[in-house]
């Protein structure tokens, strides 16, 4: 059996402007305090394959239009919608008020397991990716509706933020379009 790899053509992307106006799932992503550009451009690219609604950049997050994010974002910063707000507890307390609920992506007394989590279809979700080093701020954790937390059976206690929004994202992708 053949398995030729795929041109870009053949793979046959919609283009920006139709991703604007696509059904995208009822997830917005917040990044709090993310201080690596890659981290964020891997974001926004993983955010962009998934039809996520819009990335949130809180505090010392960089924004676009920045060359260090376009290298890990390809473009995405382009096609997925995004806006900045200097306070990530703030923006936590307006999407709850727009209806949103928020979990934070942390390991934390009584977190749901990403695998035992129960998704509901009707429901509208933000989560919240923290700094590097120190996480999710504890402030943002105390505002939000709960914490969800990524397995896991090695040795290191946690995984880059790009890869836990990369497991995060697709998790709910599945569970919300299915």
């Amino acid at each position: 059996m053949k398995r030729r790899k795929l041109k870009v053509e053949e793979l046959h992307r919609i283009s920006i402007e139709t991703f604007r106006e696509a059904k995208k799932i009822p997830l917005v992503v917040v990044l709090d305090n993310v201080r690596s550009q890659n981290n964020i451009g891997s974001v926004f690219r993983t955010a962009d394959a998934f039809r996520v609604e819009e990335i949130v950049l809180c505090g010392i997050t960089a924004t676009p239009p920045n060359a260090e994010i376009h290298k890990t974002a390809l473009g995405a910063e382009n096609s997925v919608a995004w806006h900045y707000a200097e306070h990530t507890q703030d923006v936590v307390a307006e999407l709850k008020a727009k209806g949103y609920t928020v979990f934070s992506v942390e390991q934390t007394e009584n977190s749901v397991m990403l695998d035992e989590f129960s998704f509901d279809k009707g429901t509208k979700y933000a989560i919240v990716l923290g700094h590097e080093v120190h996480g999710v701020q504890q402030c943002v954790i105390d505002a939000s509706d709960g914490c969800i937390e990524i397995p896991q059976y090695g040795t290191k206690h946690s995984l880059n933020v790009s890869v836990s929004a990369g497991i995060v994202m697709w998790d709910f992708f599945k569970a919300l379009t299915k």
